[in-house]
């Protein structure tokens, strides 16, 4: 027998059509307390079809809690019994974020067929890289087959193309078996216009808030005590029934809450109440562009006490140095002065000035707070496809510097992110691409792209149109490329970087005091120590030697080609960079 619970506050009447063998039934719900109505169906099993009926109308609405959405977005539900499937991962006691080396990927275009399935099939590829956990762009019910995923309307529900709710327990499922955990990148901040009946049920947007999306999801006004419960739920569902490992919590800075208890507050409390109670950690990061360590600072210090969060500014000096960009927001990266600081504090905007803002920005992270809570990358899906072309650093950066900028990434104190293809420098684009059935909404989304461009210089006829097949077929990646030459060695070079963060303790030490950078702006050299290792980079196009203060070294734990050891100092060719183990300074007796 089932229970069909629905919140819809201000409906008169609501009937629940389930589909049968025989044809369709109809039952009237029965009104409770709080808004919420309900019924037992008793023939109701796992697989059954339904939708809701509001006031006699004559459309049919989907759950807004359906865990299934298998004709789209607009189309019936379909009721899912989690205990009918057989999972295998009960040995598994989960993953740390601490220590972790993060690995982000899109289903869609993960493989040629983009579902879960074929995804399962390259797991053997990333253990043997040494990723500890994926991290899922969105998979949550949206309008057409392909799309980045954040135009999400269903929050319980699985994309049906991908694979649906099965799928993706098999994948988790999978991943579990090869050692990898499995993060849910979930978008609480705003949902996508095609497709969304949520303010059909009830106050789930309050116009208090204007948003870049319109309405505000309603988290503090009259009505809200249900929606954050409805969000609450969702977040856990993942954790709960897909047995994923963490949550990304998109754009917390939209987050429009005035609460004393804020949204990410309980979202986190929630998330750990959850973990101890499985007995595994479970963990939630948040993206957010605010550098404000409210987020990850504990509850009893005034915190959110959320596991993580994002940081663009190591991104944004990492990638300003290497690449020379200094458009945007990158106006005040390049310097090493300013990756030195990223490398040792995390935020670089810390409460002064911000030229891209006009404004001062950000605040310091406590020295207390560990570094593996800031998540940073080279690359991730924002940085590469909100490019006009979605060109990737493979396309803008030497061997050398794609090299260097890897080094710097895997051996920093701050948890890395790779996303996928980087490890072997695909050449194949990330675009901004979409499937939306409305065409208004489509020519909206192609016409605001080329717009947002144009101010950049870009011609029409340059940007890719989201809504044209080929932009999605030009995202998939080509895995033919590891097996090429210079693919394979870039490949080995990623797979070196990560096995060294496993061996060597100091390069997973999470205290800011064992982080010291020492630089020569004009040289174009530095040097990142880690406890006993040392990552001694060159930046420029010439041969040079850089220091190392007369402190004695080992053999190199990884270097590329070009280097030459000197009392005191390395040699390194250009573009190139040396790992190596430090050796302990001898003291005489007495």
């Amino acid at each position: 027998m089932s229970t069909f619970r629905l919140w819809a506050p201000d409906a008169k009447t609501v009937s629940l059509v389930v589909a049968g063998a025989t044809g369709d039934a109809t039952h009237e719900m029965s009104a409770g307390r709080g808004g919420w109505w309900w019924i037992n169906v008793p023939s109701a099993r796992h697989g059954a079809d339904y939708a809701y009926v509001l006031d006699g109308d004559d459309q049919e609405l989907p759950d807004p809690r359906s865990a299934w959405q298998p004709h789209g977005v607009h189309g019936r539900s379909r009721l899912v019994e989690h205990s009918t499937f057989t999972w295998t991962d009960a040995s598994w006691r989960g993953i740390a974020l601490a220590g972790s080396v993060l690995y982000e990927l899109h289903i869609g275009t993960f493989t040629p067929e983009g579902t879960f399935d074929a995804a399962i099939e390259k797991l053997p590829h990333l253990a043997e890289l040494g990723i500890d956990a994926v991290e899922l762009l969105p998979v949550n019910a949206f309008p057409g087959r392909h799309g980045w995923g954040y135009d999400g309307v269903g929050l319980f529900a699985v994309h049906e193309p991908y694979g649906g709710p099965d799928g993706l327990k098999r994948f988790v499922d999978a991943a579990h078996a090869h050692g990898i955990g499995v993060i849910m990148d979930v978008v609480y901040n705003h949902l996508g216009p095609d497709g969304n009946y949520l303010n059909r049920f009830g106050p789930y947007f309050t116009d208090r808030y204007i948003t870049p999306w319109g309405p505000a999801v309603n988290l503090d006004a009259p009505g809200s005590d249900e929606v954050r419960a409805f969000i609450l739920g969702s977040a856990l569902s993942w954790l709960r029934e897909y047995h994923c490992d963490g949550l990304r919590l998109d754009a917390v800075h939209a987050f429009q809450d005035s609460r004393a208890l804020h949204l990410l507050e309980e979202i986190a409390e929630s998330v750990h109440r959850l973990g101890a109670q499985q007995r595994r950690p479970l963990f939630a990061v948040a993206e957010s562009d605010l550098n404000d360590p409210r987020l990850v600072v504990a509850p009893e210090a005034g915190g959110y006490g959320l596991d993580g969060q994002w940081c663009d500014d190591a991104h944004h000096a990492l990638w300003a140095t290497l690449s020379g960009e200094r458009q945007g927001y990158y106006i005040d990266f390049g310097s090493l002065a300013t990756l030195a600081h990223a490398l040792t504090r995390g935020f670089v905007h810390e409460g002064g000035y911000s030229t891209f803002r006009a404004r001062s920005h950000g605040r310091p992270m406590p020295a207390t707070t560990p570094a593996y809570r800031f998540v940073t990358f080279l690359q991730n899906h924002d940085q590469i496809g909100n490019r006009a072309l979605g060109d990737r650093s493979s396309t803008q950066l030497s061997d050398g510097l794609l090299r260097i900028g890897a080094a710097l990434l895997l051996t920093s104190a701050l948890t890395p992110m790779l996303f996928m293809g980087e490890e072997w420098g695909a050449h194949t684009p990330w675009q901004y691409f979409t499937d939306h059935t409305d065409p208004d909404l489509g020519d909206a989304v192609r016409n605001g792209r080329r717009a947002e461009f144009a101010a950049h210089g870009w011609g029409p006829e340059q940007v890719p149109d989201p809504q044209d097949p080929a932009t999605f077929e030009r995202s998939r990646l080509d895995w033919s490329e590891p097996t090429r030459p210079g693919h394979g060695s870039l490949l080995d070079w990623h797979r070196r970087l990560i096995g060294l963060r496993r061996r060597l303790p100091a390069l997973t030490d999470p205290a800011w005091s064992s982080v010291a950078c020492t630089f020569d702006e004009q040289a174009r050299w530095l040097v990142v120590r880690r406890g006993d290792v040392a990552i001694v980079v060159n930046f420029a196009d010439e041969r040079q030697a850089v220091p190392l203060d007369g402190v004695p070294f080992d053999a190199p734990a990884a270097s590329t080609p070009g280097f030459t050891y000197m009392p005191g100092r390395v040699e390194l060719d250009g573009e190139s960079v040396v790992i190596t183990r430090l050796l302990p300074t001898e003291h005489p007796a007495g």
